[in-house]
């Protein structure tokens, strides 16, 4: 069945320079497809002159939605489905390495295989070699944490069905992932390759403390190994201090005094190791009670400021302060 409606939501930070060419490029694409559609922007607390920008385009099928500071990617993504009305929701970046042309074989995918998740593979990474071992690296656990053997969970350039979308916005979770959250609330998922450019101008936002935040929250979200791997370990680590202490004891009794005070740097040092053990797993298990923590407070996990667009006549008017 074909959708009535499709709705584009594209997260926006501090993208000035690329954004004049998205507009030119995505328009057309979307004109093409012969539907209703629209798009939404997200400004996720830019600092350059992206929301002036934005709101230059702003109109009945372009809505620019104003975020109160930064919240992140996935939390402007949010922000964009809470306020789409479109039956099919593509999301991608707005640094147009994800081809906006993909567009439409992304819907005809997802309409004549009625699947409810389209993901993709970037084809040709145009990538350093840091981003593409860490991506691996990256969906290699992704697959093992959520149990979905796809094969490129990084690309942002991907399709959802209306349904799939508010599950997703059901589940109000602060710190999430959104393509393995869809996963678990969808049965047809596939994936299709999809063309890969180079960045048109800037630079990634996606530094290296912020992919290790991502797979925080991926592993706190999805999956309870972490403690899992702490309690076994602890398991080990306390099997192995007790056949030590027992082998110290014995060689003690066995060959004197004078042998044990020759061994004290090395108990000092099995002490140290079982000490750095468990400040390690205290700090696994404040990550999550830090987590569970956010969760209780229910502060919404981002704000709106305003949403700009423009009525059919096309008078600009601002609706909706603060939403979710």
């Amino acid at each position: 069945m074909h959708a009535k409606k499709i709705s584009v939501v594209i997260p926006v930070y501090n993208e000035s320079r690329v954004l004049e060419k998205l507009f030119a490029r995505l328009v057309p694409v979307m004109e093409h497809l012969g539907r209703d559609y629209e798009v939404l922007l997200v400004d996720d607390g830019s600092t350059d002159n992206s929301l002036e920008i934005l709101m230059q385009h702003a109109g009945s099928k372009i809505t620019v939605i104003e975020l109160t500071r930064n919240y992140g990617q996935h939390a402007a993504v949010f922000a964009g489905f809470e306020n789409s009305r479109g039956e099919i929701i593509i999301t991608m970046d707005a640094d147009l390495q994800n081809p906006p042309e993909e567009i439409p074989r992304i819907i005809q995918v997802m309409e004549q295989g009625n699947y409810e998740v389209v993901g993709t593979v970037r084809r040709n990474r145009q990538d350093s070699i840091f981003r593409k071992v860490s991506s691996s690296a990256v969906n290699a656990f992704t697959r093992r944490i959520t149990g979905v053997c796809l094969k490129d969970w990084g690309c942002m350039l991907r399709g959802y069905r209306r349904h799939v979308v508010n599950y997703m916005l059901e589940s109000r979770e602060h710190s999430t992932f959104i393509p393995a959250l869809a996963a678990s609330f969808a049965k047809d998922v596939i994936e299709i390759e999809v063309d890969h450019e180079a960045r048109y101008a800037g630079k990634s936002k996606y530094s290296l403390p912020k992919l290790i935040s991502l797979q925080f929250d991926l592993v706190t979200s999805f999956s309870d190994f972490p403690l899992k791997f702490m309690f076994y370990a602890g398991m080990f680590l306390a099997f192995f201090g007790i056949t030590f202490g027992t082998i110290l004891a014995i060689a003690r009794l066995c060959f004197g005094a004078a042998w044990a005070v020759e061994g004290v740097f090395t108990l000092f040092a099995v002490l140290f190791f079982l000490v750095g053990a468990q400040f390690l797993a205290f700090g696994v298990m404040g990550e999550y009670v830090g987590r569970i923590y956010r969760e209780v407070k229910k502060r919404p996990p981002y704000t709106v400021r305003r949403i700009h667009e423009k009525s059919p006549k096309g008078a600009l008017y601002k609706i909706r302060e603060i939403c979710f």
